[in-house]
């Protein structure tokens, strides 16, 4: 075994690069990747699952306690994959590293040869008994599903059913059949298929000329409420039906007005030219414009008038079958026979036909009874109203799970559900079947889109960790063989199984558990390794209660989804659920952040009881709030463990949805802990604060070489920074004061904050407070450090909050509902950074933010937004604007006409933060923004005047500005290269600046 205190490679180094490429990459692979297998949420990139595993698993070479039999192995093992290994320890442990990079890659992972070498090392460097990897927040199961292929045992549990029946599947169904599983799989589907598609027929009819329908897209509508109107209003965002380069479709609409009837309207399929040639939508944020009189119904009344419809989704039928009402079918799209390409036309009245049989068919069904288990057919436990956040379900009549699904995707569901629960199946392919249904069910409810970009059912109905209601929404037909079919479900699955199967590894445990429960013996595992639930980022529970619904409904007398833990609820177990519930602050729920403390430090207390005296820990977390580091990090100082290390890997794509909505991080961290001695001493407040700055500096330093920037690198700095203060009892002042975690990561964002300004700016902006002498004012450290938070990992450069880049999704990917309340998608230009990091910058260094709101920054709802330069334009030159002052300046060459930018006393004032009448003004003693304004313009503000000075052609008055600054000193050239350099790639503010800078005088 590996020596107690010999370090592991994961503690002194880490291909940082190199993973963070191939984890990333692994995210836009599909087919037989494991995350196909069963939607879950934040399931970790089995990139850095494996290379991390690697690294905590095996010793340093260059350690002196390293065992000899394990370097003799190594090198015996590794020149298959990386070549020749030279002949020193420090070569031994770069071509372990090497290894590890080239085996994280996905083309690698069932590489015999790539195996044989992993498994190989993790045997050399346990060579008395085969490593437990134990996961206690196992979810998507990344993390042991690793350790199975490295040849480790793996124990994985989790509280939630869902996660922890995709678990048994992968770590325990999958291992023990390998690859005949999948040849079931399809056997057993295909003839679910055939049966469920006979059943169903009259449902889901071929066309007359023998056309397969494969979507119907339809649309919820509401009444026009102006008494002279009352024309139905079909809710659609967009009429666009295909919209690629050389092939486009579209819907348009004819006003129709018979007389002494109410009007409507009908429609046709057209090929327009360009977007001019489209009609507007009728709904934008839940407002409805009715399409014959214009008038525009507000969102309360499209929500009360859905809310009677019990969400819309289904069409109202008289006693004849006619339609009345309800949500309209407005195309559908079909496959011909011997033709390529999707053809769309208008509905028929046996298109509504079909559907009213199958409202009418499902009465009959459900009233045949309650299944065996006692629950209904369909699914009517309650969707909790509380979470708005998860799902807006019930904002429109849709409080239960049932209500998601049109009557005709319900009966098709209960088909499925009947036929695969009473398959005379083994109890594993059932497990199997029942997530084919789960994934079905994903695809068939009213909360799907139609991709007109591309002809297809576009991504299932989390289109994010949440649901939210679509206007205009896609059904599949399940039977046609295009997206949202059984039969693709089915081959899904059965992919991941080959993939998976074909790497024949041990067989794995599962077991739903409690983290926060003492399940294992004590001293009884090597290493403790999982990614637990990052603070309120996701309700994970409030989510599988979609899944959970279907899978007590097709396993029905299956104990897999007993729980111990539910105490009477129908759904998924949410008490014991360690997040933040997001409706804590509406007084429901008792999973607040100091629940979520001491649910971590419990869990982190029985990691510790249960790792080896020579065992290691590993946990990954990616939030990025201020408020869910210190949770997690004080749950784990509480829990007994010291941190060791802190390697951030990128795992996140640029592009997707969260990241332009949120301040999400591009990277998770991995803290590499150990246990802490019982008997260690008590630390030194002073020498603690010694040692800090040069291990964050070290660190920057070593990160940003592997091209860890901004928000990322900061958090990836905690973890050497908390390795000082963790490996102490606790430390105290020199007067016997005990110094708290708060505390201390007060002074490592200070000293964060001012390496980085070092960095950008000079020594003098480092050492700055309260406007010392020799810095830049606070706005310019302010900028910098902003704009310096921002950068990205993935490309060096900030990430751009623009509006134009926050909207590039087209028009399926951000149709959802939104009420009246809820922000325009529509964002304001700028920058933005949550305000608690920011807060956390600027106060050590003496930056008063309230000095600086509405000059350079602008606060609402917790964001604070960095202004873009033009939009100082008025603020700095007046009503006059640029072009005025400009002339005047050049005209006049008097340098005292700089020192009255944002001086006249006839310039709008800037309105602060506070709300009129909460901020009283002493008797003769200025406010904030006067103090500030008297001290006259800083260098930034003069920075910003040259650059909408560039911006507007002023050519000789910039001249004349620059030459001025020369004049005054380096100050303004200083600050103007730095910024040029911060600024992001493309964007106005950096394009303006390098044009400046290369007019300047030298």
């Amino acid at each position: 075994m590996i020596p107690k205190e010999c370090k592991r490679i994961a503690e002194v180094d880490f291909p940082i690069a190199a993973v963070s490429k191939h984890a990333v990459r692994e995210k836009s692979i599909r087919h037989g990747h494991p995350s196909t297998l069963h939607l879950w949420w934040a399931r970790r990139p089995l990139a850095a699952c494996r290379s991390m595993l690697l690294a905590l698993l095996l010793p340093d070479p260059d350690d002196s306690r390293c065992p000899g039999d394990f370097k003799e192995k190594a090198r015996e093992l590794l020149p298959e994959i990386v070549g020749k290994v030279g002949k020193t320890d420090l070569d031994l442990r770069k071509a372990i590293l090497k290894f590890i990079a080239e085996f994280a890659n996905w083309d690698n992972s069932s590489n015999s040869r790539f195996l044989k070498v992993g498994r190989g090392l993790v045997k050399a460097a346990h060579p008395e008994e085969t490593p437990l990897v134990v996961d206690p927040f196992a979810g998507g199961g990344s993390i042991p599903l690793e350790a199975l292929r490295l040849g480790c045992d793996a124990f994985a549990s989790d509280l939630n059913p869902v996660a922890c029946l995709i678990l048994k599947v992968m770590l325990e169904d999958i291992p023990r059949h390998g690859p005949k599983l999948a040849e079931e799989l399809r056997k057993v589907g295909a003839e679910i298929k055939k049966e469920a598609a006979k059943e169903l027929a009259e449902f889901y009819p071929v066309d007359p000329d023998g056309s397969k329908p494969i979507a119907y897209l339809w649309a919820r509508t509401v009444r026009c409420e102006t008494p002279d109107c009352g024309a139905e209003i079909p809710l659609v965002r967009s009429f666009w039906l295909c919209k690629k380069d050389k092939r486009k479709k579209a819907l348009r609409y004819k006003v129709k007005r018979p007389k002494n009837e109410t009007p409507h309207i009908e429609f046709e399929i057209f090929e327009p030219g360009s977007e001019k040639d489209m009609p507007a939508g009728t709904v934008s944020r839940a407002k409805a414009a009715c399409p014959c009189c214009n008038v525009v119904l507000p969102p309360e009344r499209v929500k009360a008038q859905l809310s009677k419809q019990r969400g819309g989704a289904n069409a109202i039928f008289d006693k004849s079958g006619k339609r009345t009402g309800g949500s309209r079918l407005l195309a559908v799209v079909t496959l011909a026979r011997d033709e390529k390409g999707r053809h769309y036309r208008l509905p028929t009245d046996r298109d509504y036909e079909a559907v009213s049989k199958a409202t009418r068919h499902l009465l009959d069904v459900v009233s045949t009874g309650r299944l065996p288990n006692g629950l209904s057919p369909v699914p009517d436990e309650p969707v909790d109203e509380w979470h708005h956040d998860v799902n807006r379900m019930p904002m429109y009549g849709m409080t239960c799970w049932g209500d998601i699904f049109t009557s005709r995707q319900m009966l098709l569901m209960l088909s499925f559900v009947r036929i695969s629960r009473e398959s005379k199946s083994s109890i594993t392919l059932r497990h199997v079947l029942a997530l084919a249904v789960d994934k079905l069910a994903d695809k068939a409810t009213s909360l799907c889109r139609w991709k007109s970009s591309a002809e297809y059912m576009a991504g299932n109905s989390f289109s994010r960790q949440a649901l939210t209601l679509v206007w205009d929404f896609c059904e599949a037909g399940p039977f046609a063989g295009a997206s949202g079919g059984w039969l693709e479900e089915i081959e899904w699955i059965s992919k991941v199984i080959e993939s998976c199967g074909v790497v024949q590894m041990p067989t794995g445990q599962t077991q739903q558990a409690d983290a926060c429960s003492h399940i294992l013996p004590d001293g009884s595992i090597p290493l403790w390794f999982t990614d637990p639930p990052y603070y309120d980022a996701i309700d994970y529970a409030h989510c599988s209660d979609f899944f959970y619904v279907w899978l007590k409904r097709t396993l029905a007398a299956d104990d897999v989804l007993e729980s111990s833990f539910n105490n009477g609820n129908t759904l998924t177990p949410k008490s014991m659920e360690v997040v933040v519930d997001s409706t804590t602050t509406l007084g429901h729920g008792i999973r607040t952040p100091e629940f979520y403390e001491k649910s971590m430090s419990l869990a982190f207390m029985h990691g510790r009881l249960a790792l080896s005296e020579d065992g290691i820990g590993s946990v990954v977390f990616a939030h990025k709030t201020t408020e869910g580091w210190e949770a997690l990090l004080s749950g784990m100082i509480q829990g007994g463990w010291t941190i060791t290390g802190s390697w951030p890997i990128a795992t996140e794509m640029g592009a997707r949805l969260r990241a332009r909505d949120s301040a999400a991080l591009a990277t998770s961290i991995h803290l590499v802990c150990r246990p802490r001695p019982e008997d260690a001493p008590t630390g030194d407040w002073a020498e603690v604060l010694r040692e800090l700055p040069n291990r964050v500096g070290d660190w920057m330093e070593r990160l940003e070489s592997e091209g860890i920037h901004g928000a990322d690198l900061v958090f990836a700095c905690i973890g050497p920074a908390l390795e000082i203060f963790s490996r102490y009892s606790r430390v105290e002042t020199a007067e016997g004061k005990e110094v708290t975690l708060a505390q201390y990561l007060e002074k490592v964002w200070e000293v964060v904050g001012r390496t980085a300004l070092q960095q950008v700016l000079g020594t003098a902006e480092a050492k700055a407070r309260n406007s010392a002498a020799g810095a830049l004012e606070e706005d310019a450290r302010l900028t910098a450090l902003f704009l310096w938070t921002l950068q990205d990992t993935q490309t060096s450069n900030a990430r751009d909050r623009t509006a134009s880049e926050s909207d590039t999704g087209d028009e399926d990917e951000s149709d959802e509902a939104e009420d009246e309340e809820a922000p325009s998608k529509k964002k304001p230009a700028g920058y933005t950074l949550i305000y608690d990091v920011v807060r956390r910058f600027a106060q050590p260094l003496g930056i008063h933010l309230e000095d600086w709101e509405g000059r350079t920054i602008e606060t609402k709802k917790g964001i604070v937004r960095l202004l873009p330069v033009k939009e100082r334009a008025k603020q700095l030159f007046g009503e006059e604007g640029a072009t005025a002052f400009a002339e005047r300046f050049e005209t006049e060459r008097d340098p005292q006409l700089l020192l009255s930018l944002g001086m006249p006393e006839d310039r709008p004032k800037i309105k602060g933060p506070a709300k009129k009448g909460t901020r009283k003004k002493a008797k003769g003693k200025p406010d904030d923004h006067e103090r500030i304004s008297r001290k006259g313009p800083t260098t930034l503000d003069r920075v910003h005047a040259a650059i909408l000075f560039q911006a507007t052609g002023q050519t000789h008055a910039l001249r004349a500005l620059l030459e001025e600054e020369k004049k005054r000193g380096q100050d303004f050239m200083r600050l103007a290269n730095a910024l040029a350099a911060l600024y992001p790639k493309g964007s106005e503010e950096k394009r303006l600046l390098e044009a400046m800078l290369q007019a300047a005088p030298r």
